[in-house]
């Protein structure tokens, strides 16, 4: 019975928070607020461009191609993620995030923790650096070894010792649904950003990540405000295969519509291979064709 009681309050208590947070869902846009502010922004990830090219000229093609901003990656040193950011927005883009990538397992061992939580530090003075907004982070993976509940608590207990420095640099610590074995609904996803309680720890929401096992537009609806910014990329349940984006099954007019429902603005980044000129732009018409504002 004491066990009974304990799962009734926090399930009276996750209710709550689900409650409290579809507050933050809107449907219309704000008083005073019309569709024309909203605003989707095309982006792609650095490694997609051609790697013999300089950063200069990375980014001028990429702005020839549409698009308006850049995912990067952490660096050594401040004064060189300056210089990158600086030439990014000399070619008429900025570099809007960075992608730190994949915590491992085991976060609670103490070197694991130490690395984890420095490498994330780093990511996030980076991207204050850059005048980037985001870092992205898968927050764990799991394995035979490492349980599902302790990579939770772990993972939590991690991102909290993170989010002084986060809120210190205005740099929001995305996290985003991989295939990780980790937060496999979009209920569990928005109880554990809610649980962390900070508006500086939001969801990089991948839309194709979710399409072997769900529908991109029942997350989007159920992650509301929390999401920040969107990865895109499409994949096909029959010959389980990733193609480019509109030529798998995500539903392409039912995400444009959760996204006007929940009044989503900002990036959008691109998250498949890499190629040249004709095919970015291809891709730039495809981003623009088919996710709209709706």
């Amino acid at each position: 019975m004491q066990n009974q009681k304990i799962d009734r309050r926090s399930f009276i208590k996750y209710t709550a928070a689900l409650t409290a947070g579809a507050g933050l869902l809107r449907t219309a846009p704000a008083a005073g607020e019309s569709k024309a502010e909203r605003k989707l922004l095309k982006a792609l990830k650095i490694d997609m461009l051609p790697r013999d090219l300089s950063d200069a000229d990375k980014f001028k093609l990429a702005k020839r191609c549409g698009f308006d901003g850049i995912d990067g990656v952490p660096m050594d040193s401040l004064d060189a993620a300056r210089a990158q950011a600086d030439a990014a927005r000399a070619a008429g883009v900025e570099i809007h995030g960075l992608v730190y990538g994949w915590w491992p397992p085991f976060l609670a061992e103490p070197q694991t923790a130490q690395k984890a939580v420095a490498g994330m530090e780093n990511a996030l003075r980076c991207a204050h650096a850059m005048q980037a907004t985001t870092v992205l982070l898968v927050p764990t993976s799991l394995n035979d070894e490492y349980a599902y509940a302790d990579a939770y608590k772990d993972s939590q207990k991690l991102i909290r010792r993170l989010i002084p420095l986060a809120e210190e640099l205005q740099v929001t610590i995305a996290l985003e649904n991989v295939w990780n074995k980790f937060l496999l609904s979009p209920l569990e996803f928005a109880r554990y950003l809610d649980e962390l309680g900070s508006p500086w720890v939001r969801a990089y929401f991948d839309v194709g990540n979710v399409i072997l096992y769900g529908f991109s537009q029942h997350w989007i609806r159920t992650l509301g405000k929390r999401i920040v910014k969107l990865d895109i990329k499409d994949f096909k349940r029959d010959g389980y295969q990733w193609t480019n984006v509109g030529d798998g099954d995500v539903n392409w007019p039912q995400v444009s519509k959760a996204l006007a429902e929940i009044h989503f603005s900002g990036y959008m980044t691109a998250e498949v291979a890499g190629g040249d000129e004709a095919y970015l732009t291809d891709l730039a018409q495809r981003m623009t064709r088919l996710v709209t504002l709706g």
